[in-house]
């Protein structure tokens, strides 16, 4: 009886003890997580220290390339750390999140494991690499037109329910946006709810727990729930609060959000504006859709118009994706349009940008790396977090020349989009200030030099193209 008691004893203590270690493993976890950065909330930290994201990559369901290690290296080497993950559906047959039983037909209550080792590698690769991975859980996309043929979800390609017992369509040959799938629809209380869409639901809400099962894990995780949805909010408020939920269910910190369409034209979107409003519900902003249909001077004035915005209720303004090439008839623009805004995003404040993927965007082109490997040398001598917009000190500007973020009296970022020549008001700052140029098109610095304060300095770019002069104050 003796040794009985002191057996159950013993494993008391170490069943205490093991509970005390995890609970100080989730202490560490949570501390170090991505989250707003605890000086500046309109930036992230990552493992305690704040953190720019910068990145760009040739696709964006990143964790179904065959080469990824590869192009997570060459993202970090030039100074990336951010990628978009869509949870993608519309890859080939063999890739999709679903088992393919031999008749060819999906079962949704098993999983394809090659799917899901791919995903869990990509968050391990990038944990390793410090690069923070923004998944997106639905693309709209992929449920509509040619990609349903092949979904395992459309009723005719499982062996789970059929088309009258969920009200799913064969075919949903309308574009996405025209939001008639009824897919995203399934919330009760939405205005298109019926009760069959209950079966569906089930199968989303187990696909969503299986992601978790692999991401709830990783620190280096944001969550936005679509694609430049124009479903109504309360499809998209669903899955953050189920997201939330199971993390806080495992004692974990996330972060949440979601994309709208209509994020293009900001200042008349009602998405947007409930988004900003209820901080509680979006723990940052994905505003993506702002770098498509308006360019040069007008981009500015919508970045800007957002960046103020979040400072009524501090939170990061992310851009997973910044169009810039293909000029396709949504307003893609061109390379330089995508370099453009790029930087002026940087300058307004934002807390991320990555170039879309082509042939929307550049990727990670020899273009968009030089832009990264620019940003961290500007970095280098000035934290994006430690100024703010302060157009009203440049002087003799002509329309979309020039860009400026400050620390008066201490710190100035100047842009030129395309050489040009401004005056810089040092009227109440005295003393001496470095001037560095960095080359955009190349990532390489360019000249340097002194200037003097208590006056209005004229500041000429070096020659044509892009360029960022860093300037600080010397002691």
């Amino acid at each position: 009886m003796q040794a009985t008691s002191r057996y159950k004893t013993v494993v008391v203590i170490a069943a205490g003890m093991a509970a005390l270690l995890c609970g100080n493993c989730l202490g560490d976890r949570n501390s170090d997580c991505t989250k707003p950065y605890s000086k500046n909330p309109r930036y992230w930290q990552y493992r305690g220290e704040p953190v720019l994201l910068l990145g760009g990559s040739k696709t964006d369901h990143i964790f179904l390339l065959d080469d990824l290690k590869e192009h997570l290296d060459e993202l970090a080497g030039v100074g990336g750390n951010y990628v978009r993950n869509t949870m993608s559906q519309r890859e080939g047959l063999e890739l999709k999140p679903h088992k393919r039983l031999s008749s060819g037909k999906f079962d949704l209550d098993q999983w394809n494991d090659d799917y899901w080792k791919r995903f869990a590698n990509c968050l391990k690769w990038c944990r390793e690499r410090q690069i923070i991975i923004q998944i997106e859980v639905w693309d709209r996309f992929d449920y509509s037109q040619d990609q349903w043929q092949d979904s395992p979800w459309r009723p005719g390609n499982n062996v789970n329910y059929t088309n009258q017992q969920t009200a799913l369509a064969e075919q949903f040959p309308a574009p996405a946006w025209r939001d008639q799938q009824p897919f995203f629809h399934t919330i009760p209380g939405m205005n298109k709810y019926e009760k069959q869409y209950d079966t569906v639901r089930r199968f989303q809400e187990e696909f969503v727990d299986k992601m978790l099962s692999y991401s709830l894990d990783y620190d280096n995780v944001l969550y936005c729930m679509n694609n430049e949805t124009s479903t109504p909010v309360s499809w998209g408020r669903y899955w953050m609060r189920f997201i939330k939920e199971r993390a806080k269910k495992k004692g974990v910190e996330v972060y949440v959000t979601d994309m709208f369409d209509d994020g293009y034209k900001p200042q008349s979107s009602d998405n947007i504006r409930q988004a900003f409003d209820d901080p509680k519900a979006y723990d940052f902003m994905d505003i993506s859709q702002v770098n498509s249909r308006t360019f040069n001077e007008a981009h500015w004035v919508n970045v800007k118009w957002l960046a103020d915005q979040a400072g009524k209720h501090p939170r990061p303004l992310n851009n997973t994706k910044i169009y810039s090439d293909g000029e396709l008839s949504f307003g893609t623009g061109t390379p330089v349009d995508g370099v453009e805004r790029f930087w002026r995003n940087l300058i307004a404040g934002c807390a991320s940008v990555r170039f879309h993927r082509p042939e929307a965007g550049i990727g990670l082109n020899d273009i968009a790396k030089a832009c990264i490997k620019a940003a961290r040398k500007v970095e280098s001598e000035v934290k994006f977090w430690e100024v703010e917009p302060r157009m009203d000190l440049l002087k003799d500007r002509q329309e979309d020349e020039a860009y400026l973020a400050v620390r008066p009296g201490e710190k100035y970022i100047l842009y030129f989009t395309d050489g040009g020549s401004v005056r810089l008001d040092l009227s109440k700052q005295e003393g001496t200030f470095a001037l560095k140029w960095v080359n955009i098109r190349n990532g390489d610095w360019g000249g340097q030099s002194r200037i003097t304060g208590g006056k209005e300095m004229v500041i000429s770019a070096p020659s044509e193209g892009g360029w960022v002069a860093v300037i600080v104050k010397q002691n």
